[in-house]
């Protein structure tokens, strides 16, 4: 069952997405070191191609990065990823004036200034614990607040993660942090479980396998596991091998009630959309 969620239609300056469907998020990195080489755009000439492909394919969101989140990442400062992910975004915008654009950061200065060059939604992996003046900036753009869950940061996350319930916990966490948002004046908000965010394979199967609770929070909910490790570890394959398993994955999330999955191979993740969309409507 759907969530009795106001935010079926998120709303931002100058546009709206519908979520009455469920949407695709497309991974597009302007990095050189984000953990699936696919992803990466280096040469800004790519950019404006390999974004028109995915919207092509299907994406309803591109998700810019500048910045790798992978496990032991190393983190660079605001201005090198300012320099990477601004000219992207005004770049994207230009050539697709309508497409609905996400900035993954967790820096205010950076979501702030993406903002003003035309992204629609903040994506912060963090959850306002790197920067404690995101909640505030996401208020002050009038923009949808990706609210992701994490134990630690990327550079530790991985290294010992630890629950008693992992799912309570989660929920917990959000509960809390809807609050603190709710309070600095964003209501707007996505609920992303962070897979692989600080989480065992076993943490992140009993996230999937019991997504549909969280939709007790009533806000729409985002599905991140492309391709990440616990499918690598699953298959016992290379992260060049998973898209069969993302796949599978993210079709698991969308029979429990995804209302966006955020993905680095659009045009498969379209398909599994159409199906368990007509499903749902059978």
């Amino acid at each position: 069952m759907k969530s009795e969620s106001s935010f079926y239609e998120l709303t931002y300056p100058g546009g709206s997405l519908s979520l009455e469907q469920p949407r695709i998020m497309a991974i597009l990195n302007v990095t050189p070191d984000s953990f699936y080489s696919g992803s990466r755009v280096v040469q800004s000439s790519q950019l404006v191609e390999r974004a028109g492909q995915m919207i092509e394919d299907g994406a309803d969101i591109l998700d810019l990065g500048g910045q790798s989140t992978r496990p032991g990442s190393e983190r660079i400062d605001a201005q090198t990823e300012l320099n990477r992910v601004i000219p992207a975004i005004e770049a994207v915008r230009s050539a697709f004036p309508e497409v609905c654009i996400s900035v993954d950061t967790f820096y205010s200065e950076v979501a702030e200034s993406a903002c003003m060059a035309g992204a629609n939604i903040i994506n912060d992996i963090s959850g306002g614990t790197i920067d404690s003046q995101m909640f505030s900036i996401a208020a002050k753009c009038h923009v949808p607040y990706v609210l992701t869950h994490i134990q630690g940061e990327p550079q530790t996350m991985q290294s010992n993660p630890q629950y008693t319930d992992v799912v309570a916990e989660v929920l917990n966490y959000f509960n809390a942090k809807i609050e603190q948002l709710k309070s600095a004046g964003v209501n707007q908000i996505i609920i992303d479980p962070g897979f692989g965010f600080g989480k065992t394979m076993g943490h992140n199967l009993r996230l999937l396998k019991e997504l549909h609770l969280f939709g007790a929070l009533n806000f729409p909910v985002l599905a991140g596991l492309s391709r990440k490790r616990t499918l690598q570890q699953l298959i016992n394959r290379d992260v060049s091998e998973t898209l069969n398993a993302t796949t599978v994955a993210n079709t698991i999330a969308l029979m429990n009630n995804a209302a966006i999955i955020r993905v680095h191979d659009v045009r498969e993740a379209k398909e599994a959309v159409l199906i368990v969309d007509a499903l749902n409507k059978a």
